[in-house]
């Protein structure tokens, strides 16, 4: 079993670390937050007085973090990961960033002796608790073959993308496809509604026919044909609409960079954009059906 270091223990990053010690790793978590390294030790978790403390023995040391600023300053800033943790140690980030930056870190962590994986999840809160999640992974293959054990204790699909960056890459374009389909799905039903046409009728035609996709059959953004969708408890997050115009942001940019052609895309980011700016932004990103409809989010 592995001794692992884990920094984030937020929403996703806390029930991903206690997966971790169910699998029988110790596991020391940190957090800047107080209330969720509190949490942490209240679930059974140990916890670690600083970063460094919490690196400095660890084999492994998984990451999951807000966005590519902070996981650059954990990792190359003063007195962080790369600075604290010992060569040879296996370094795993989870968090959601752009390829450039994931690739810079891992390459500064190849410098210090370290390998890096880039590992972002699919499967939201819900993912996470039940170890479910996907990963998709970017890295040498020695160091995903070391890490995919760990993988298996967090998750249910576990993909080796390529080298480093491809994990992140994998993610981007995996969201923009679901940010669109979401958005595709919501104006279905709006229509629906104005057609006269019941709800449950599109489903059972739509998730059986060539509309068949995962923000219908599995997410439906309107309440009654799926009742574990967040659209049965109003709106409470799995995935926020903030979250989601991140990682759309993320491909845009990433478009922009590389000359590809994304308009539905952009006009997705758009969309979830005012829905955000609208106080949309903290109800799950389905949520996307009431503003196409008018609807003021309620404040979550």
């Amino acid at each position: 079993m592995a001794r692992i270091a884990f920094f984030g223990l937020g929403n996703m990053g806390a029930p991903m670390a206690r997966n971790l010690a169910k699998a029988g790793h110790e596991v020391v978590g940190y957090d800047v937050s107080e209330k969720a390294v509190s949490a942490f030790v209240e679930a059974g978790g140990r916890a670690a007085g600083s970063l460094a403390e919490a690196v400095r023995e660890a084999g492994i040391v998984v990451t999951m973090l807000p966005a590519g600023p902070q996981v650059d300053a954990v990792y190359r800033g003063e007195g962080g990961i790369l600075s604290s943790a010992r060569q040879g140690t296996l370094l795993i980030d989870c968090s959601t960033i752009d390829v450039a930056t994931a690739r810079a870190v891992a390459a500064t962590a190849a410098e210090a002796g370290m390998a890096m994986l880039d590992a972002p999840v699919s499967g939201g809160t819900g993912g996470a608790e039940a170890g479910t999640l996907t990963f998709m992974v970017g890295g040498e293959k020695d160091a995903f073959a070391t890490a995919e054990p760990l993988f298996q204790a967090m998750g249910k699909t576990i993909v080796h993308c390529g080298a480093s960056g491809t994990g992140q890459a994998a993610k981007m374009c995996n969201n923009m496809i679901l940010g669109i389909s979401m958005i595709g799905v919501a104006e279905a039903f709006g229509l629906a509604d104005r057609l006269g046409l019941d709800r449950q009728k599109l489903f059972d035609v739509s998730s059986k026919s060539s509309g068949q996709c995962w923000s219908l059959t599995t997410y439906c953004p309107v309440p009654g044909p799926v009742p574990t969708s967040p659209a049965n408890r109003d709106y409470q997050a799995g995935f926020t609409a903030a979250m989601m115009l991140k990682d759309l942001k993320l491909a845009r940019a990433a478009a922009s960079e590389t000359g590809a052609a994304v308009p539905l895309g952009s006009g997705a980011t758009e969309l979830f954009n005012l829905f955000c700016a609208t106080g949309g932004g903290e109800t799950d990103f389905s949520g996307i059906f009431r503003f196409l409809e008018g609807q003021v989010p309620k404040q979550m």
